[in-house]
């Protein structure tokens, strides 16, 4: 398959599609204008996507500076009542979250959908944060597709959200929905807008204390009248397998391992999939715990539907048992699996599941960490670093070696071992600001071309204007 076959592919067609494909053929069939992102995986492809077919699409499409000028940049399309979508990876909504968190009081007059893929066992990522709490934080509408299809589907019913309310709204994947594969029932692409009119309002546009005390009561309401929604939308499911013994309440990735263990052991249990999980659907999560003896709630990373259901469980003094992260009975860290899910179901009902058949072997395989390609000139940077430092007679203790997010971090494998400091993108410029200040130690910072335009041209002049 090519990239422009999720272009032209007709009405009625189907592909074989990656969930992030899957989102660019959901925005097409949405009519999307503009799309703008950083690129991070797990979100990358729909970028590659997007940079090969734009231009026929009729879409503009751009690979920003950072996250942060990325949604500034859709934020700016969709008020001028343009459909607009930006995507990034999950810590490129720390990069965006001052404008994040305005934009969301702001609202928009076109469609808006923020993309954040979650990265569940920190497969390429330097922390494993849940950006469904960033939902809470910025009272955003989140949606949470399990399959490709419902990446694709998600997205148009995002857009429509998105209008109806004037709000942007979040879709949170994750690395296996973004990387996994499905068959895609196709709708028809619809031509976006060329250009749109901003209609000048200050009072809704600008973030003056004055103005978004409004803009506060204003979002409160519409998040009131979208909760009504979420508690009636068909793409919240129950699925009921017979008994009420056990009601399992799911998002997500997770949905999918929890039904590979239904299925395979014919469990007689009722699943409640969330497809729109925030607002939060009181009523409808409700109604469910009142059909079912025993609750288990089965999410990937922090229990966030967990603390939602015992906080309304509390609120309505029911007196069932809520199992899930919290008590142990599943892990508040990594990506599941159809084992870990098994495992949990098992100590709820007490009964012992079909297990997996594993394979094993007694080879010794060798471990294959990730190195420099052949040919890198980081290699050379890295040598020519090592031959000065020896020709000056420093020792290494006397070295602070400041690295960043990018390939080049991998200086810090022999033989090379030149990477003591890294926490995020653009840091090592201001780590080695405050090393310069804080120890009498040499400091060499490393970063990239692109790490250096997304985040270290402020801590450079930092640099330069306290002569770190």
């Amino acid at each position: 398959m090519k990239a422009k076959d999720i272009l032209t592919e007709k009405e009625g067609g189907r592909l074989f599609l990656l969930g992030n494909e899957a989102a660019v053929r959901g925005a097409l069939e949405s009519g999307v204008s503009l799309v703008s992102t950083y690129p991070g995986t797990p979100s990358s492809e729909i970028g590659d996507v997007f940079y090969k077919i734009a231009r026929e699409a009729g879409v503009y499409f751009e690979f920003s500076v950072n996250e942060k000028v990325a949604l500034e940049v859709s934020a700016a399309a969709a008020s001028a009542g343009l459909r607009s979508f930006v995507f990034m990876k999950h810590v490129g909504l720390n990069v965006a979250a001052d404008s994040f968190m305005s934009v969301v009081y702001t609202g928009v007059e076109g469609g808006m959908i923020i993309l954040s893929a979650d990265d569940p066992s920190m497969y390429s990522s330097q922390n494993e944060q849940d950006n469904r709490i960033m939902t809470r934080l910025a009272g955003i509408p989140l949606l949470e597709p399990s399959n490709p299809q419902e990446v694709k589907d998600l997205m148009k019913f995002g857009f429509e959200l998105s209008e109806q309310f004037k709000i942007p709204v979040l879709m949170r994947t994750t690395t296996r929905i973004s990387h996994m594969r499905g068959i895609v029932n196709l709708g028809p692409v619809i031509k976006g807008k060329k250009k749109g009119f901003f209609k000048k309002n200050p009072e809704q546009y600008v973030v003056m204390p004055a103005y978004v005390t409004k803009l506060r009561k204003e979002l409160m309401e519409k998040l009131n009248k979208i909760k009504g929604i979420a508690d009636n939308s068909p793409v919240n499911k129950i699925i009921d397998k017979g008994g009420k013994a056990l009601g399992i309440i799911t998002s997500g990735g997770a949905f999918n391992y929890v039904m590979d263990v239904i299925n395979e052991n014919d469990l007689k249990v009722k699943i409640l999939k969330l497809a729109f999980s925030y607002p939060f659907p009181e009523k409808l999560v409700l109604d469910f715990m009142n059909n079912v003896e025993n609750i288990l709630v089965v999410e990937e990373v922090e229990p966030v539907i967990e603390k939602e259901v015992l906080s309304i469980i509390g609120k309505h003094h029911i007196r069932k048992k809520v199992y899930g992260k919290l008590d142990g009975t599943l892990s508040r860290i990594y990506e599941y699996n159809p084992d870990i899910v098994s495992a949990g179901i098992t100590k709820v009902i007490n009964k012992e599941l079909i297990k997996r058949e594993k394979f094993s072997t007694e080879l010794s395989l060798p471990l294959r960490p990730p190195v420099l390609c052949p040919g890198c000139p980081h290699r050379a940077t890295y040598f020519a670093l090592k031959s000065a430092i020896k020709k000056l007679k420093l020792k290494e203790k006397e070295i602070i070696y400041s690295t960043d997010i990018g390939c080049y971090a991998l200086g810090l494998q022999p033989p090379y071992k030149m990477g003591d400091y890294c926490i995020s993108m653009g840091s090592s410029i201001g780590i080695g600001c405050g090393f310069s200040k804080a120890t009498n130690q040499k400091i060499i910072s490393f970063i990239g071309d692109s790490t250096f335009f997304h985040a270290g041209v402020p801590p450079l002049i930092n640099a330069v204007h306290n002569k770190a």
